[in-house]
């Protein structure tokens, strides 16, 4: 029995052997590498980029450590290639083969061989197939691109550093020179003056003016306006500083917030600070100051002189070329603040005013007009939450409420139906407008959209007008005999439809009044017939 186990167990072992011999010889077989041999064939390659060697001959190398070679060569107007097994530990053509690791065939150039001479090397089957020429020049490119640019971005960063540094030097010698009652501290603040035509001269000047060391030189003169959150004076800006001097100044508007209206103040200041809000028909910021010793915030704007629309139309009546001018700025303003880019492209957060009337806009000296009065003011950012946007609550004058508005039940889902609702508020001011304009015939004397309730109406007075009697201002057939105000006037009528979906975008509006210029030109230009002094600046009914 013992001798029966001790027979079976080698030959157990000698059949084991003789499978592991044959693995290993069949290993060994599959050592050999499979390569491209073709020797020399003539080829169209040109020796750019990648070429295949055009050989269909595919050999078993003979020997294990043999690698695939592939030969370019090029004499006159001869070119081949030459494929084959080689062993990189001898010279081929008296060369040693110094690539043969590589996956892919790499061309090298080899000089002195009697005619231009390519050659590479590979280790991995039939790779000789697909030959590169050049194959790091794209890198070398991007290197030599890269050095090229070090000394530029050097010398750039040396400038710029040159202008900051020169800049803080500059500001911080203004900053001693008023600390010094220098004479031509003010010189500066002329520049951040603007015209009553709103010129955009420097209100980045004023706040650096305002927010270093020394609130800006201003006298009240005048109180032109009062609302609910704040006073708004006419003032002068002084110039000049010595005693000596006869001191100049520029008269500028201030609007002047209680302590306790902090928060008013603050939002208003955070709205007219967006650079991008900056318009021809929004009223120009120059800057805010906090008036700690009087207990105030200031908000400084330009100062216009023929005061806000509700007291113009109160006692001018007005011609088809200044309704159109008045009109079509007045969509513009509105479509600036609504649109999410400013007029070069460049991206804006869109604004909803959320309390437009004719006491809310001004008059400049063109009898264009100007937005002001952001206190109530919203910044459509697509970020604010449901929640965030119910919290701004029913704001707004009763009035000019749009009836989503005065039902409370605006889409907070879309950020759009603020704007949809500053639409409608523009529509009754645009029936505001006409009313007073010569071209509809008779002018019966200013009287506000839904005149017949009284001086300041509730909302529930408001809901019975416009929710349960979906009343509207009413618009006379005497009206539409002119052809431009027949068309503002169906403007109006979709812009104040009681869908806020169904109502037309402030740009359209502007759009509309563009495609109506050919009718102000062909009209005879009137002047206003003026009741009083053009020196007035009154705000609204808040």
């Amino acid at each position: 029995m013992e001798l029966l186990r001790f027979l079976a167990f080698w030959c157990g072992t000698i059949l084991f052997g003789n499978i592991l011999l044959e693995q290993t010889e069949a290993y060994m077989m599959k050592l050999k590498r499979l390569c491209k041999f073709c020797d020399v064939r003539a080829t169209s390659c040109t020796g750019k980029g990648s070429c295949k060697v055009e050989c269909e001959i595919t050999s078993i190398c003979p020997h294990n450590d043999e690698v695939c070679v592939s030969i370019w060569r090029k004499k006159d107007d001869n070119i081949t290639f030459d494929t084959v097994c080689h062993n990189p530990a001898q010279k081929l053509h008296g060369l040693l083969l110094d690539d043969y690791n590589n996956s892919k065939c790499e061309m090298k150039e080899r000089k002195g061989m009697g005619s231009q001479f390519f050659i590479c090397s590979c280790s991995e089957d039939e790779c000789n197939e697909q030959v590169f020429f050049n194959p790091n020049m794209d890198s070398q490119v991007v290197a030599v691109i890269l050095v090229s640019l070090v000394p530029l971005l050097i010398m750039t960063i040396v400038v710029i550093t040159f202008f900051y540094c020169y800049r803080v030097y500059r500001q911080r010698q203004a900053n001693s020179r008023r600390k010094k009652g220098d004479p031509h501290d003010f010189s500066d603040a002329r520049a951040i003056i603007i015209d009553d035509e709103g010129s955009d001269s420097s209100s980045t000047l004023a706040n650096n003016l305002n927010h270093n060391t020394e609130l800006l030189p201003i006298e009240l003169d005048v109180q032109v306006g009062k609302g609910r959150f704040a006073e708004v004076y006419k003032a002068k800006l002084k110039q000049g500083s010595s005693v000596s001097e006869e001191q100049g100044f520029e008269t500028v508007a201030i609007k002047i917030f209680p302590c306790e209206e902090y928060a008013s103040w603050k939002t208003e200041k955070e709205i007219f600070s967006d650079a991008d809000l900056r318009h021809d028909n929004v009223l120009h910021f120059l800057t805010a100051e906090e008036r700690s010793l009087q207990r105030q915030y200031w908000l400084i704007t330009a100062y216009q002189p023929r005061g806000n629309l509700q007291e113009y139309l109160s006692h001018h009546i007005i011609s088809w070329h200044d309704l159109w001018l008045i009109g079509s700025s007045l969509a513009r303003g509105v479509a600036h603040l609504h649109s999410d880019h400013t007029p070069c492209g460049r991206h804006k957060v869109a604004i909803a005013h959320r309390d437009i009337k004719s006491s809310n806009i001004l008059v400049k000296s063109d009898l264009t007009c100007c937005l002001c009065d952001f206190g109530l003011a919203l910044r459509l950012d697509s970020n604010l939450s449901v929640d965030e946007l119910a919290n701004s609550g029913q704001v707004g004058t009763a009035r000019y409420m749009a009836p989503e508005v005065l039902e409370s039940r605006i889409n907070l889902e879309n950020i759009e139906s603020f704007k949809q609702a500053d639409v409608y508020s523009m529509a009754l001011v645009l029936w505001e407008i006409i009313s007073r304009c010569s071209a509809i015939g008779e002018v019966k004397e200013y009287e506000p959209p839904f005149g017949n309730l009284r001086e300041h109406p509730c909302v529930e007075s408001m809901k019975d007008s416009v929710l349960r009697d979906r009343g509207r201002p009413e618009i006379p057939n005497s009206w539409l005999n002119h052809t431009g105000i027949q068309m503002v006037c169906a403007s109006i009528e979709e812009c104040w439809d009681h869908d806020p979906e169904a109502r037309l975008t402030a740009q359209c509006v502007a759009e509309r009044f563009d495609d109506m210029d050919y009718l102000d030109k062909l009209s005879d230009r009137s002047d206003s017939e003026e009741k009083i002094p053009e020196e007035i600046f009154v705000v609204d009914e808040k």
